[in-house]
C-alpha cells in the first residue's frame, strides 16, 4: 500500500512541476508592476537620486527638478507658502508628527526689529537614526534639495539666514553640502537678491563636536552660539 502511495505522489509531482516551471517562466518575462501609494504618481517623488547614480551637483540637481521656478514660489509670498504647506499635510519625522505648515507659521509674526534665523537640526545623534545624512551626501541625494528648502522655508518665516547644524562626524556630508552652498551663491540662487526675487537670504554650515545632547534644540542653539551644549528649557 505504501509503495502505491509513493508511486501516486511521484506521478502527481511529475504533472505539477512542469506546470510550475511554465508559470515561473511566463511571469519572469512580465515587467514588474510599480507600487502605488494613494494618489501620488511616479513623477511626484521627492528623492530622485537615492542610489547616487546621477550627478549630485548643481547641473545634475537642476536636471531633476531642483531650483525649478523657485523665484515664482518666493514671489508668491509667505502667506501663500504657509498655506501650501498646511494643505500638503506635511508633518515632521521626529516622532511627534507635528504639522510643518503650523510650525513654520509660528515664526511668521510681525517683526519687532530683531532678525529671524532658520536653524536646521542635522546633528542626527540618536543611535540607529540614518535619514538626514542621506539627504546631504553624494551617495544618496543632492544637497541642493536641502539648500533650496532652506530658502523657501526662510521666505515663509521672514528669516534672513539659515544655519545648518551638522554632526561633526559627518565629514563627507558637510563637505558636499558646503560645495552645494558655494554653487548656489555663485549662481545667484541664495545670498543677496536670491533667485532674482528681491529677497536676501544666506546659508551657513556649522559643524558640531558630536555631543549627543546637541540634538536637543535648546542645547543645539547654545552650541551654535559658541557656548557649552547644555539644555536651557
Amino acid at each position: 500500500m505504501s509503495s502505491l502511495c509513493r508511486i501516486s505522489q511521484n506521478l502527481k509531482w511529475q504533472t505539477v512541476l512542469p506546470q510550475i516551471s511554465i508559470f515561473i517562466r511566463e511571469n519572469s518575462t512580465k515587467p514588474a508592476e510599480k507600487t502605488k501609494f494613494g494618489p501620488l504618481k511616479d513623477e511626484d517623488r521627492i528623492f530622485t537620486n537615492l542610489y547616487g547614480r546621477h550627478d549630485w551637483k548643481l547641473k545634475g540637481a537642476m536636471s531633476r527638478g531642483d531650483w525649478y521656478k523657485t523665484k515664482e514660489i518666493l514671489l508668491k509670498g509667505h502667506d501663500w507658502i504657509l498655506q501650501e504647506m498646511k494643505d500638503s499635510g506635511l508633518r515632521g519625522r521626529g516622532g511627534a508628527g507635528f504639522p510643518t505648515g503650523m510650525k513654520w507659521g509660528f515664526m511668521n509674526k510681525p517683526s519687532d526689529g530683531r532678525p529671524k534665523y532658520l536653524v536646521v537640526n542635522a546633528d542626527e545623534g540618536e543611535p540607529g537614526t540614518c535619514k538626514d545624512r542621506e539627504i546631504m551626501k553624494t551617495q544618496a541625494e543632492t544637497p541642493h534639495k536641502l539648500v533650496e528648502g532652506c530658502l523657501v522655508a526662510g521666505r515663509s518665516m521672514g528669516a534672513v539666514a539659515a544655519y545648518i547644524y551638522i554632526r561633526g562626524e559627518f565629514y563627507n556630508e558637510a563637505s558636499n553640502l558646503q560645495v552645494a552652498i558655494k554653487e548656489a551663491y555663485a549662481n545667484g540662487l541664495i545670498g543677496k537678491n536670491a533667485c532674482g526675487s528681491g529677497y536676501d537670504f544666506d546659508v551657513f554650515v556649522h559643524r558640531g563636536a558630536g555631543a549627543y545632547i546637541c540634538g536637543e534644540e535648546t542645547s543645539l542653539i547654545e552650541s551654535l552660539e559658541g557656548k557649552a551644549g547644555k539644555t536651557t528649557g
